[in-house]
């Protein structure tokens, strides 16, 4: 098998082919766009039939290209970033470019593409991820204006300082509005009254996009909502960053590509683990909360905490990496018991039938799915 490494770009893509050996075959650098795409599919036809593709994982720019790849029946492994980087730096060509990152990516790719999830077309979660990522973006939006907010009003009537925390309650923003508007009239006051309506714009869209994701999350994750410490939000995250979770073979794939898998450091006779950085940090951060809550009102996780202090001597950040590795497991099985639930076939390859025509008629193959490996291991 020749796999097909890909470091992608705004503008370009660069591809760099490597056989079964790891060795450099072919290199090719073209348009980031649904020509380019195009382009490259037709180069690899003609190279072989027996071919995958990696593509480091960068979320938005290399999202069209998985999804035209994916829609033309071609297997791809999103390789992470952090990976990559550590692949290039172990390699014998130093320094950094497009065709090195690329073809670090091919032969991580090549190496341990048992151990990696395959990407899917799923649009069930797709429109999750997008709502999730721009309520992340207007809520720490909001956070920078209430920090401008806070530092203005200091200097202009310091006595009027809201408690924390407390600015993102409309009654609180409401109180200060009158506030404000009743200081004499300068700039600093203008900036003020200005903010606030900022803050009122904000929070009303980060609402809206709660909402939106409810009625979009629930009938999703019946099962994965009963879990203490998952609300919309933890789940609407969750779904969005796993997407199809049947990529993942077990439930140990997972928590190695969520990073709760403990790390092993030790030599000798002495065992020992410590945290794992790398993986999928939004995923990690979603558990990270649910094993926080959890913690402090989940009769269960409380003895879990309190057995592993009595019996390993585990620090409290040691019981929680302990807590979310649980947690990641329950995840897995409860996510899987929804889909079940809901009776939801594997997301398919056919999702685009003229970018399909256009690929058979390029490649002057019957049918290119037919040269593709399967989605699910």
């Amino acid at each position: 098998m020749m796999v097909f490494g890909i470091d992608p770009h705004k503008q370009t893509h660069t591809a760099v082919v490597v056989d079964e050996l790891g060795r450099r075959t072919a290199e090719r650098t073209v348009a980031a766009r649904r020509e380019g795409h195009l382009q490259l599919l037709v180069w690899a036809g003609k190279l072989t039939a027996d071919r995958g593709w990696a593509v480091e994982d960068v979320r938005h720019v290399a999202g069209n290209l998985v999804r035209d790849l994916l829609a033309a029946g071609e297997k791809v492994i999103p390789i992470p970033p952090k990976m990559m980087a550590a692949e290039r730096r172990g390699g014998r060509e130093h320094g950094k470019s497009d065709p090195i990152d690329a073809l670090a990516v091919a032969r991580l790719a090549l190496r341990e593409r048992a151990d990696l999830p395959l990407a899917v077309l799923d649009e069930h979660t797709r429109p999750i991820r997008l709502l999730v990522d721009h309520c992340d973006a207007l809520i720490k939006e909001r956070t920078r204006v209430i920090n401008r907010f806070r530092w203005m009003l200091h200097d202009l009537a310091p006595d009027l300082a809201p408690a924390r925390r407390t600015l993102a309650h409309s009654a609180t923003r409401v109180r200060l509005a009158a506030q404000v508007a009743a200081l004499p009239d300068t700039i600093s006051r203008r900036i003020a009254c200005a903010q606030l309506t900022h803050i009122d714009l904000l929070s009303t869209q980060a609402n809206a996009v709660e909402v939106e994701l409810k009625a979009l999350v629930e009938p999703l994750a019946t099962g994965l909502l009963a879990v203490t410490g998952v609300s919309v939000l933890t789940a609407a995250k969750l779904l969005g960053e796993i997407g199809d979770i049947r990529r993942f073979r077990s439930s140990a794939a997972f928590a190695r590509h969520n990073g709760t898998a403990p790390i092993p450091v030790w030599s000798g006779k002495s065992e020992v683990h410590r945290l794992n950085r790398a993986g999928n940090r939004q995923l990690n951060a979603a558990l990270h909360r649910i094993a926080l809550t959890q913690s402090r009102c989940h009769p269960g996780a409380r003895q879990l905490l309190e057995r592993r202090r009595q019996t390993h001597h585990d620090t409290t950040k040691g019981g929680l990496r302990v807590l979310k590795r649980h947690l990641s497991d329950v995840v897995y099985r409860v996510v899987i018991a929804d889909i079940e639930a809901r009776d939801i076939a594997p997301p398919q390859a056919h999702q685009a039938v003229a970018w399909h025509r256009s690929v058979r008629r390029r490649l002057r193959t019957p049918n290119p799915v037919s040269n593709s490996f399967s989605f699910l291991r």
